[in-house]
């Protein structure tokens, strides 16, 4: 070979060996070793993760830090390295191949961080690998937290194996607030979403099938809210509500948003037709959050006391737990109304969510009312439905507002609504929960640049949802559907 094209290989050769050690980033070198953990942010110390998640990117809390340095390694040898000015940033495929090959086991995080006076070495921290899996993704709302107005706002679809973050339909597309989503046990084919504004409506896929619906009749209160479905596919459960809103002189909590009134309802998806009762359509009771058991024969719901006409002492309003048969194959509700849990005075029990095996139901708990988003003291219980035990979830409650949750599709993740990180946003968590109810260190969802695109999102994340697969959504469809005027009426049936 001619010695030109000898130099030319070495050349090449070299400048590879450049990038490659350019792409390794700067050297731990000369470290101070420190007896603390690393103060990072998302705080990702010793938390439990489900294979598939998308990397758990982190960088130091201190704006201080010039790097962050971060060697993931698991008992075989194998190594995982990531550095950078604000993020870890690992290698996305490489990041799941090491976590695929330690399910069951874990991962040892080993952080330094170079700072004005050099690098320091922290104590090493682990991510536990769950056995259980994870659904393919998360559906949620992006709005503002405003109050009496709204701006952009849209239902999204986010990969949780990767940062991709796709957008089902958003309101700059027409005129309106997008809300109240809901599907059957993660099913993304199954899923019912309510339009409000000029071109309110009730949207329903199913199995494909787009269809606009006008869910007021001259018998109920209005129109459906908080969507519930049947694990049959059969039936859907909403509310009627007539909400409210104040605002606090002086008071931790800026806002109060409340009932009026409000009754419950189970919609027959193939009749197409509301189904009512006089249990669930009461002048005394606020009846509000109806869900169906694992095995659709129990219908839970919130209720609390109605106020007398007139009356604004929200502070004296606290809802309780209840239940009422339900027959799928007749379609009727039973003769009872059963209270399940009575906090009494102390506090509010509202978003009521069983598990999908039937074990287990958390639930918000607030000081009052029925809004536990806008409460700061607001935590989440669970009741072990098989012992009727209930407790604080003391490893995921915070200081802050926990709130609006969901379960996995097999019961054992569960996603909530947190303002732990600023006090002001609600961001979504996810905790691991065994067969018998323990719960792990929640996390936060992961991004690329965590610091960077949380600082800079001014949007709640609002009413989480898992789903098994990809929403396949006809945006174009939808928007056609809410600007036209037509909405199929809804029937009604008392039984």
């Amino acid at each position: 070979m001619p010695q030109q094209h000898h130099n030319l290989i070495y050349s090449f050769l070299f400048i590879i060996a450049v990038l490659l050690l350019a792409s390794c980033g700067e050297r731990v070198s000369n470290a101070t070793s420190e007896a603390s953990l690393p103060d990072i942010y998302p705080d990702y110390v010793d938390v439990t993760i489900p294979v598939g998640i998308a990397p758990l990117n982190f960088g130091m809390k201190s704006d201080d830090a010039l790097l962050v340095d971060a060697v993931v390694a698991d008992a075989k040898g194998h190594t995982l390295h990531g550095q950078g000015r604000e993020t870890t940033d690992f290698d996305i495929d490489d990041w799941h191949k090491l976590v695929a090959q330690n399910v069951g086991d874990s991962l040892t995080v080993t952080v330094s961080a170079k700072f004005a006076d050099g690098w320091h070495t922290y104590q090493p921290f682990h991510f536990y690998v769950s056995t259980d899996s994870i659904d393919y993704g998360l559906c949620y709302r992006l709005i503002e937290p405003g109050y009496e107005v709204w701006s952009k706002m849209g239902i999204y679809q986010r990969n949780l194996s990767t940062f991709e973050q796709t957008p089902l339909i958003e309101n700059t597309q027409f005129e309106g607030c997008v809300n109240c989503h809901g599907f059957n046990r993660a099913d993304p084919s199954r899923m019912s979403l309510h339009i409000r504004g000029a071109h309110g409506a009730t949207l329903l896929l199913d199995e494909g099938r787009l269809t606009a619906y006008n869910t007021k009749t001259d018998q109920t209160l209005g129109f459906c809210v908080y969507p519930y479905w049947h694990p049959s596919g059969k039936y859907i459960a909403y509310s009627t509500n007539t909400t409210r809103q104040t605002f606090h002189i002086r008071h931790a909590n800026r806002i109060e948003v409340f009932d009026a009134a409000s009754d419950i309802q189970v919609y027959d998806v193939e009749k197409n037709q509301l189904i009512i009762t006089p249990s669930l359509k009461t002048d005394s009771l606020y009846e509000t959050f109806p869900v169906f058991s694992a095995d659709g024969k129990t219908l839970y719901f919130s209720a609390a006391q109605a106020l007398p006409p007139g009356s604004m002492q929200l502070d004296s309003v606290r809802y309780s737990l209840y239940s009422i048969d339900f027959d799928a194959e007749s379609g009727t509700y039973g003769s009872t109304v059963r209270k399940v849990i009575d906090h009494g005075d102390s506090c509010s029990i509202c978003f009521p969510r069983p598990s999908y095996d039937g074990r287990f139901l958390v639930y918000s708990v607030a000081d009052y009312g029925q809004f536990s988003i806008w409460h700061h003291e607001a935590d989440l219980w669970l009741l072990d439905l098989l012992t009727g035990e209930r407790r604080p979830m003391v490893e995921v409650n915070s200081d802050d507002t926990e709130s609006f949750h969901n379960w996995s599709s097999n019961s054992r993740w569960m996603v909530f609504s947190s303002r732990r990180d600023d006090g002001l946003f609600t961001r979504p968590y996810f905790t691991h929960i065994d067969a018998d109810g323990h719960a792990t260190k929640p996390f936060m969802l992961p991004q690329q640049n965590p610091r960077r695109y949380y600082r800079e999102l001014f949007l709640s994340y609002n009413v989480p949802d898992f789903i098994r697969a990809r929403v396949e959504f006809n945006n174009v469809k939808a928007v056609e559907l809410i600007n036209d005027d037509y909405r199929k009426p809804m029937g009604v049936v008392e039984k």
